[in-house]
């Protein structure tokens, strides 16, 4: 989909720089997909405290076990 956008030269060629990206391109996608993350880690934080957490639970038995056991 092609999309114009305005941003500041100045920027773009920083990010370009410091990302080490081979185009203006390939720095922008890597910029939304890491805001797009970060956003999504930012709403499972907001779960902390809402799940009740259980001490005695065996997470390292519970991943010897086969799916649907």
């Amino acid at each position: 989909m092609a999309t114009n956008l305005e941003i500041q030269p100045q920027l773009l060629e920083e990010a370009v720089e410091i990302g080490g990206h081979r185009s203006k391109r390939a720095a922008v996608e890597a910029a939304l997909i890491e805001y797009v993350n970060r956003h999504k880690q930012q709403s499972i934080l907001k779960l902390f405290g809402e799940i009740e957490f259980d001490p005695d639970f065996d997470y390292k038995k519970a991943r010897r076990q086969p799916c649907g056991s």
